[in-house]
């Protein structure tokens, strides 16, 4: 491998991953076996004089990438993002961060249209406001979820990043829910995040106040039935 910084980024990824695999008789057979693999191809390249350096960098290298491209089949408990497997398979469900409406489909432009300026065309407003804003919940409850693994992903993301290993399947969700947790933090906002913050603020009260108005209704329905039981 010609470039010494990029060899160097894939060393720390490897490194990272002989830790992770790990060498004592907790690991499983086949995850001690690759970190020994790993760890001897790395102490090779480093040792390696001049005359076959770039062979075994090349060598070292190339097991690297390849261990890493087939992470996700690496054993449970070393797998590298492994807590994101069930938020993954939420996200593709519930699909928060989409612009078109879960549960309220594009129709409904046609029909504001015909309703306009008439108490129907609010209620058809309302129902498109209330399907954007459970998509915020839904990113805020995934975001608690993955709360634990965010730390840690970003540490494998910024290696493989480096080393030019990136996965967009996993990479993507990661990106999502650490955005997420960044606007949702404690860090100082930018005058962008300020604004959206105070949009999802406003979002959620109007959600508050419809919610709390279906609530009024049905409890005063349900008093109606009690009281008429009760005659």
């Amino acid at each position: 491998m010609a470039d010494s910084t990029q060899f160097d980024n894939v060393l720390k990824l490897g490194k990272q991953l002989v830790a992770e695999l790990g060498f004592d008789q907790s690991a499983d057979t086949l995850s001690r076996w690759m970190a020994h693999y790993i760890a001897e191809l790395i102490h090779n390249a480093e040792i390696a004089n001049e005359e076959n350096r770039d062979e075994q960098r090349s060598k070292c290298a190339g097991a690297i990438l390849e261990l890493w491209s087939h992470y996700t089949a690496i054993p449970n408990g070393k797998r590298p993002f492994q807590d994101y497997d069930p938020i993954l398979r939420t996200l593709e469900s519930l699909d928060p961060n989409s612009n078109i409406p879960r549960y309220f489909r594009p129709v409904h432009e046609a029909a504001v249209k015909q309703q306009k300026n008439t108490e129907s065309a609010t209620w058809l407003e309302s129902a498109e406001k209330v399907d954007y804003t459970a998509r915020l919940l839904i990113r805020f409850c995934l975001t608690c979820a993955a709360r634990d693994a965010i730390e840690k992903s970003k540490e494998w993301v910024t290696l493989a990043e480096a080393a030019g290993a990136v996965d967009d399947n996993y990479f993507s969700v990661i990106r999502f829910v650490s955005n997420e947790a960044e606007l949702s933090g404690e860090e100082t906002a930018t005058n962008e995040e300020r604004k959206e913050i105070e949009s999802r603020i406003k979002r959620l009260e109007d959600f508050i106040n419809l919610a709390k108005m279906l609530s009024d209704h049905l409890q005063e329905k349900l008093d109606t039935i009690n009281n008429q039981n009760k005659i």
